[in-house]
C-alpha cells in the first residue's frame, strides 16, 4: 500500500513515531522482520516488550483504524517519501553499541531506496555511525548517493515511557543531516510531528547529543546512589538530604538513587576510538551494583527483625524499569530476585503492567490482592513507584516495607 512513511522497527522507538505520525494523518506502514510482533500489532495488541508506557491498546487501535500497516514484507519500503531506522541496539560485551538490526534495517531498505527519498536514523548509535556505518550500506545497496540522490540524518529519540505529558509533540526534536539540504529535509518530516526541531551542525553532533543525554542520566544517578549508601553507613537522611539540596535554583539538579539503573538508553564509555570515558565506565560501575546493595539491605533488614533471608516471603513491588510502564529493558528486578531466591527467599511479585513474569526460566507467582499479600510477607521490596501504589496504605499494611525509590511518607517505610 502506497504511504508517506516507512518506520523500520516497532518497538519502543518506532510505535511512538508511527502513533505521531498516523496522528498528523501521515500515512504510515511499519516494517519489523520478527512476525510474532507483526501479528500481535495487527491484532491490536501490544508486544508484551513494548506494553503500557509505549502506547495503549487503544491509541494501537486508532492507529489501525487511521491506516497504520504493520508487515515484516521488504516491499512496502519502496515510494515512501521518508524512511526511520528505529531498529534496537544493545550493548555488546565488549561495551559497544551491537549495530546488526540497523545494519539488516538499512540493506532490507537500500534496494528499494529511490530518489530524493529521506532516510533518517532515530536509533541509538554511537558518533560516526550514520556517516560509516548506515551511508554505505544504503549506496551499495541502492547505486544511489547520499546527500545527493537521497537525504540522510540522524536524530536522536528523546522517548520518555509513562510520561504522556512528553511526548512525541511536546519535546525539541534534534536533527543533523549530512548536508544542509539533508537536515532541512529531516526537519521538514519532524515539523509536521513536534513543535520544536533543532538543527545540529551534522550527524556526528546529532548523535553525540543522545550519547550525551544518556551518559549524563548514568552519571548522575550513580552519584546519587553512592551518596545512598554513604549516607546510609553515616546515619544520615538521603531522602531529606535531596528534599533540601533540590531548592538550589542554580548549579544543581536533583537525581535520585534506586534499585539500579534501566531502560533502553545505554550508556556508553568508548565507542573503539582510543578516548574512553573513565567517568562513564565508573558509573556504570557504581549501577551496576545496587542490586547486590539492596538484597543486602533486604537481608539484613529481615535479620534486624528476627528473621532470616532463607524462607522469607518477599514482594517484591513493580518489575518494569521506569514507574508506570511495564517495559523490563535493563531493569534490575530480575538480578534482585535472583539474589533473593540464591538466599533461600520465597519471591512473588506485583506489577499492574506485567502480568506474566520469569527469573532464571521460573515462573515467579503473581500477587493479585495488593493489600492481603504485603500483610502476609516478611518483607515488601518496592522497587518501582506506579502511580496505583498507595504507600501510605502499604505501610500500614505490610510487616516489613523497603522502599528504594524514596517515595513513602517519611517514618513509614525503611527507605534505601
Amino acid at each position: 500500500m502506497p504511504a508517506d512513511l516507512a518506520v523500520i522497527g516497532l518497538g519502543h522507538l518506532g510505535l511512538p513515531l508511527a502513533r505521531a505520525a498516523t496522528a498528523a494523518s501521515v500515512a504510515t506502514v511499519g516494517h519489523d522482520p520478527d512476525p510474532r510482533t507483526v501479528a500481535e500489532l495487527r491484532a491490536g495488541r501490544l508486544p508484551a516488550e513494548d506494553g503500557p508506557g509505549t502506547l495503549t491498546a487503544a491509541e494501537l487501535r486508532r492507529m489501525l483504524s487511521a491506516g497504520f500497516h504493520p508487515t515484516t514484507e521488504d516491499a512496502v519500503l519502496e515510494r515512501v517519501r521518508t524512511a526511520v531506522i528505529c531498529a534496537p541496539t544493545r550493548l555488546g560485551e565488549d561495551g559497544v553499541l551491537d549495530l546488526r538490526a540497523v545494519g539488516a534495517a538499512a540493506r532490507a531498505l537500500a534496494p528499494r531506496l529511490r530518489p530524493r527519498t529521506t532516510v533518517i536514523v532515530e536509533s541509538a548509535v554511537h558518533p560516526g555511525a550514520t556517516e560509516e556505518f548506515v551511508r554505505p550500506l544504503l549506496e551499495d545497496g541502492s547505486g544511489l548517493c547520499a546527500g545527493r540522490d537521497f537525504h540522510l540524518a540522524y536524530s536522536p529519540s528523546r522517548a520518555d515511557p509513562g510520561r504522556r505529558d512528553r511526548d512525541l509533540a511536546r519535546v525539541p526534536r534534534v536533527v543533523g543531516g549530512l548536508t544542509p539540504a539533508c537536515t532541512e529535509a529531516a526537519a521538514a518530516f519532524y515539523g509536521r510531528l513536534c513543535d520544536k526541531v533543532v538543527r545540529a551542525r551534522g550527524p556526528r553532533e546529532a548523535e553525540t547529543v543522545r550519547m550525551w543525554e544518556t551518559n549524563y542520566r548514568h552519571v548522575n544517578i550513580a552519584l546519587a546512589n553512592e551518596m545512598a549508601v554513604f549516607c546510609h553507613d553515616i546515619g544520615v537522611d538521603l531522602w531529606d538530604v535531596v528534599r533540601c539540596a533540590e531548592t538550589k535554583p542554580f548549579g544543581f539538579q536533583a537525581f535520585r538513587p534506586g534499585p539500579g539503573v534501566g531502560g533502553h538508553g545505554t550508556p556508553v564509555d568508548h565507542v573503539g576510538t582510543g578516548h574512553p570515558l573513565r567517568m562513564v565506565g565508573l558509573a556504570r560501575d557504581v549501577n551496576g551494583r545496587m542490586p547486590l546493595y539492596v538484597t543486602q539491605r533486604s537481608a539484613a533488614l529481615l535479620n534486624e527483625h528476627g528473621k532470616s533471608a532463607r524462607g522469607a516471603r518477599v514482594l517484591l513491588l513493580g518489575v518494569g524499569y521506569k514507574a508506570d510502564t511495564g517495559d523490563q529493558e535493563g531493569s534490575p528486578a530480575p538480578e534482585i530476585a535472583s539474589r533473593l531466591m540464591e538466599l533461600g527467599a520465597q519471591i512473588r511479585y506485583h506489577d499492574p503492567y506485567v502480568p506474566g513474569w520469569r527469573v532464571g526460566g521460573r515462573e515467579v507467582p503473581r500477587v493479585d490482592c495488593l493489600y492481603e499479600a504485603a500483610a502476609e510477607a516478611d518483607l515488601t521490596l518496592l522497587l518501582q513507584h506506579h502511580r496505583t501504589y498507595d504507600l501510605q496504605g502499604l505501610a500500614v499494611k505490610a510487616q516489613l516495607l523497603l522502599d528504594t525509590r524514596g517515595a513513602s511518607p517519611a517514618g513509614a517505610a525503611h527507605r534505601l
